[in-house]
């Protein structure tokens, strides 16, 4: 019986496609399903044509509606197909006459080039080509590029290119698995690291001593599970069709699927990536992992850091384990909120305003003359985070990470306006959010764990009294967290090092370097933020964490951006610009609208209703609906993705915004990791973004944009 899988570039595509073309495909797909393969080939419904001038004889198309026209490879042997794009008759066509399928004779997937554009290209970059000697890859023998999986026909066409800015125009068109490859040498991995973090990974525990059959496409297709999906149930299909944003999903990478389902690992276990990486995906799949293997009686805890990230990966898991039984053995909530249900008591936390009254009466009760912010760090970055008790322990401990000096003379009234400000608060039935987290910590550690495994999301923004009562709500065993996040997107006001918490993921470390959301040209873009700017690594804050090779499979349109003369013409640009988006077959809930302010938000959404736009604003647990566009701050889209994005107001004045970064007078270090989160906070929102990115501001830009070179 035949079958028609589909190749990822396909369900790139699934979103810009109308509800007629998305039935026809499923049609299509329900004849692969149901005749035989001779009767395929008559069915004048299907008409599975080759095409007159083709490159490779196996590539072919097949009618999916009216004028619409699907592009396959149809192997000469085996029974499955592969749906590589839909589109209009001519352009399918156009495209599909200039493809060639072949099979990687290390990795052993199917590769498909654009032949035409690549035999174009070549002689043209060959005329303009310094020696030798000064080309990209010069560095790399053949021999090593053969062990690597380039074959001749791309060797012969990456010993022409000169810089990484050429091997960019080839990419597109070169084979996926050898693009990897040369993107990794071209950033300068070494062929060992490639081979163990690209080549190693695709070969998806295949015997690499095997020979390898070139023209055996029915075994090849079923190998390439990094891009092909062999879809048997309809229900499945039904629902990738009605979801297109997330069809990527079903796609786990056997990287991904080896960190998810390992068996079992001896301690802490931690994936790193950049944004879109797929660490969420990863982490609910290793949720579904750990609940098979669950004895009576025992709980998983799932924790990230906002309400509005609980609502995510709530609405993932339910996707993914569809026994709710099951799932209620998973306790889905805020570190917060799990401190607090620990404590079980009436005492409500503070806010921020409150906080910094508090500390200003507590300064004023103990003569203390420094600023109430001050005194926020000290014991929010120091005390709280060193876990110190005693006075003699604050006045004997170093404090690494302050630019302010305090001598240890000046330590004792410190002590005191933090005593006395604690107290207070415990007076009126109050308690600081991290205060909270301290106390909990103190119980659990004395009442013993409450969970068997305990899986944590965006990581990085946990502070270290936070990993303390997570490192109690679960004995040291195997299995025992499991943890996912990215230095990289760290946006609220907290570092820490999992080794100095007692947390080892030594050994037990996964780094995700491909994007599975953004095209390549949105991810160039917002990493140009961030580029040269150091990042400390979750596991260990002494080193620095890297985007080195960092990059995405999708390729679409450059970011947009814009500078108005004033807000009224900057809000008028975006009423435009998301209009434009709506008229080009983009559906209101997968377009987002965020900025720094929330008053910006509110401008925006009242501009947009004006103009007729459906609008829903994001705050606290919401995610956004399908019939409207999400409205938010910026720190309300954390931990979202949408296939359009325009992040506003993104000008001098706003961000850095002042009040969130502390007087470098005040403290010097703390400024700069302020900064840092200020411009980590601009990248979050930009990399939200799948096909468009829009960025704009009125007056002057910001300092972070005139940085990356806009």
């Amino acid at each position: 019986m035949p079958h028609l899988a589909f190749d990822i570039a396909f369900c790139a595509q699934l979103d810009k496609l109308q509800k007629h073309v998305k039935k026809g495909v499923f049609d299509a797909w329900h004849k692969f399903e149901t005749l035989t393969l001779d009767q395929l080939f008559k069915d004048q419904g299907l008409k599975l044509e080759s095409l007159k001038g083709a490159k490779d004889k196996q590539i072919r198309t097949i009618r999916i509606d009216q004028g619409v026209r699907g592009v396959v490879l149809a192997p000469e042997t085996g029974d499955t197909f592969v749906l590589l794009r839909v589109g209009p008759h001519d352009e399918a066509t156009n495209w599909a006459v200039k493809q060639k399928a072949s099979i990687n004779s290390v990795t052993r997937a199917v590769e498909i080039r654009d032949i035409d554009m690549l035999e174009e290209l070549t002689p043209a970059y060959e005329r303009i080509a310094p020696a030798p000697e000064q080309r990209l890859f010069a560095k790399v023998s053949d021999g090593d590029m053969a062990a690597l999986g380039i074959d001749g026909t791309t060797l012969r066409q990456a010993r022409v290119l000169t810089s990484v800015e050429q091997l960019e125009v080839f990419a597109p068109f070169f084979p996926q698995d050898q693009r990897e490859v040369l993107e990794y040498l071209a950033a300068g991995f070494t062929v060992e690291e490639v081979w163990r973090d690209v080549v190693a990974v695709n070969l998806a525990g295949a015997d690499s001593s095997e020979p390898v059959d070139t023209a055996d496409y029915a075994t090849a297709i079923h190998r390439t599970c990094t891009r092909f999906a062999v879809v048997t149930d309809a229900d499945e299909l039904r629902d990738i069709l009605d979801k297109p944003f997330a069809a990527w999903r079903t796609f786990l990478h056997p990287s991904q699927h080896k960190v998810a389902y390992r068996a079992s690992y001896s301690g802490p276990a931690q994936v790193t990536g950049g944004p879109g990486t797929g660490k969420t995906v990863v982490a609910l799949h290793r949720v579904r992992h750990l609940l098979r293997h669950l004895r009576d009686g025992e709980r998983i805890l799932l924790t990230t850091y906002t309400n509005a990230l609980v609502a995510a990966l709530r609405t993932g898991l339910d996707a993914l384990v569809e026994d709710e039984a099951v799932r209620d053995r998973v306790d889905i909530m805020t570190v917060d909120a799990f401190a607090g249900r620990v404590l079980s008591t009436s005492r409500k936390p503070t806010w921020g305003g409150q906080e910094e009254d508090r500390w200003k009466q507590a300064a004023q009760a103990t003569g203390f003359t420094g600023t109430a912010q001050f005194l926020a760090q000290e014991y929010k970055h120091v005390i709280l985070a060193r876990n110190l008790r005693t006075l003699e322990e604050y006045e004997a401990c170093e404090r690494h990470g302050r630019g302010s000096a305090l001598p240890v003379a000046r330590r004792r009234v410190v002590w005191e306006t933090v005593r006395e400000f604690t107290e207070r608060l415990a007076a009126d039935g109050l308690r600081t959010y991290l205060g909270t987290c301290a106390e909990a910590a103190d119980l659990m550690e004395a009442e013993g764990p409450r969970y068997r495994h305990v899986v944590v999301d965006e990581a990085q923004d946990l502070h270290p009294a936070q990993w303390r009562l997570l490192r109690a709500a679960v004995p040291e065993r195997p299995d025992d967290l499991f943890i996912a996040g990215d230095p990289h997107q760290r946006i609220y006001d907290s570092k820490v090092s999992l080794k100095a918490v007692g947390i080892k993921v030594a050994g037990r470390s996964t780094k995700m370097r491909k994007n599975y959301r953004s095209t390549q040209e949105i991810l160039s873009w917002a990493t140009g933020l961030l580029v040269g700017r150091p990042v400390a690594e979750l596991a260990d804050d002494s080193r620095n964490d890297t985007l080195l090779g960092y990059r995405s499979a999708l390729h679409g349109n450059r970011p947009e951006t814009y500078g108005a003369a004033d807000e009224d013409a900057e809000l008028d640009a975006l009423v435009e610009r998301v209009r434009g988006w709506l008229d080009g077959g983009v559906a209101p809930g997968e377009i987002g609208v965020c900025a720094r302010l929330n008053k910006t938000c509110e401008r925006v959404a009242e501009r947009l209703k004006a103009a007729g736009v459906p609008v829903a604003r994001l705050k606290g647990a919401a995610t956004g609906r399908a019939d409207t566009v999400s409205v938010g701050t910026m720190h309300a889209f954390k931990g979202l993705e949408y296939r359009c994005v325009a992040v506003m107001g993104v000008r001098d004045e706003v961000l850095p915004f002042p009040k969130a970064v502390t007087p470098v007078e005040v403290d010097r270090l703390q400024h700069e990791a302020d900064l840092a989160a200020e411009r980590c906070l601009v990248f979050v929102a930009c990399t939200r973004a799948r096909d468009g990115l829009y960025v704009s501001w009125w007056g002057e830009p910001s300092e972070f944009l005139v940085g990356a070179g806009v």
